[in-house]
């Protein structure tokens, strides 16, 4: 298994956790340096050391961080790199150390944004690697940073401090600061809540799977590739599949993009996304004599030139 430690507490108790679970001969671990702090070196260094002592195999994964929005541009460049190393090393999963503090920060601030089902999920206990693929795995998503901390104290630890965790221009980090003084909020049981919610939105996927295996077919009166939907499932699963037939017909759309059109669907105007134009009409089974309503999706034709 491959174990991402910055050196900070949360990491370097993964880093603890995984080598007393599993020996120093079926783990290794890697450091990114994002090259950001004069101190990024040193700290690769300290997680290299423990490392050491450990009998863990160490490497340090140096990057460059494009300008713009540091924190986003520094996790898709981590994740490039310890998805590249994973690789390399052949291991079955990458392990990160986030943990029940973390989720409870997540959900605050997709909440905060009017985030549907998938955003309040969260971070998802098993994911393929960012930008990558291979399977991403957090096994603490139900330890709080409290017991993490105290693990690496008892293992006589000084874990490197991030001074980017307490700097109140990023989002997270005042989200961070509104919970510590919540004493009737428990992070614990938000990230409960969150995980309730990965079910629910597995749920929807799978359901979402069987509309698109059953409900979507190929419209093959249409001058242009189709398909006809038979549009008969609640609101959440039907956004997925209008996602998947946008996809299929080679085009990206977003969720909510997808729910205003199902929203002028339902109300039978048509709607247009993504380069694509549905119509919403109904069709009687002859067998049952019931009526369903069902959508034809098309590649929108080129536009005439004047």
């Amino acid at each position: 298994m491959a174990v991402a430690v910055s050196g900070g507490p949360d990491s370097l108790a993964l880093l603890l956790l995984a080598h007393e679970a599993c020996g120093a001969d079926n783990i290794e671990a890697a450091t990114v340096d994002h090259g950001l702090r004069p101190e990024s070196i040193a700290e690769a260094a300290f997680v290299s050391d423990i490392c050491a002592r450990l009998g863990v195999k160490h490497t340090t994964l140096p990057i460059e961080v494009a300008e713009g929005n540091v924190q986003a541009n520094a996790r898709t460049a981590r994740y490039l790199a310890l998805g590249q190393w994973h690789d390399e090393v052949r291991a079955g999963v990458l392990m990160t150390a986030h943990h029940a503090d973390d989720q409870a920060e997540t959900l605050l601030m997709r909440l905060n944004r009017g985030s549907g089902v998938p955003g309040l999920a969260g971070i998802r206990s098993t994911a393929e690697i960012p930008g990558w693929g291979g399977t991403l795995f957090r096994p603490l998503l139900r330890w709080s940073k409290r017991e993490l901390e105290a693990l690496v104290s008892a293992s006589r630890i000084d874990p490197v401090r991030d001074p980017s965790n307490v700097d109140e221009k990023f989002d997270r980090a005042r989200v961070r600061r509104f919970l510590a003084e919540q004493d009737w909020i428990e992070p614990s049981a938000l990230a409960a809540s969150a995980e309730h919610l990965e079910d629910a939105w597995r749920a929807i996927e799978w359901f979402a799977a069987e509309d698109w295996e059953t409900h979507v077919v190929p419209d093959s009166d249409h001058q242009w590739r189709g398909f006809l939907y038979y549009a008969n499932v609640p609101r959440a699963i039907a956004i997925e599949t209008i996602c998947n037939i946008i996809k299929e017909l080679g085009h990206e759309t977003n969720r909510g993009d997808a729910a205003r059109a199902f929203d002028r669907l339902w109300k039978g105007e048509n709607a247009s996304l993504a380069g694509t134009l549905v119509v919403p009409g109904t069709e009687k089974i002859a067998d049952t004599g019931a009526t369903l309503r069902v959508w034809r999706f098309s590649i929108e034709p080129p536009r005439k030139s004047g």
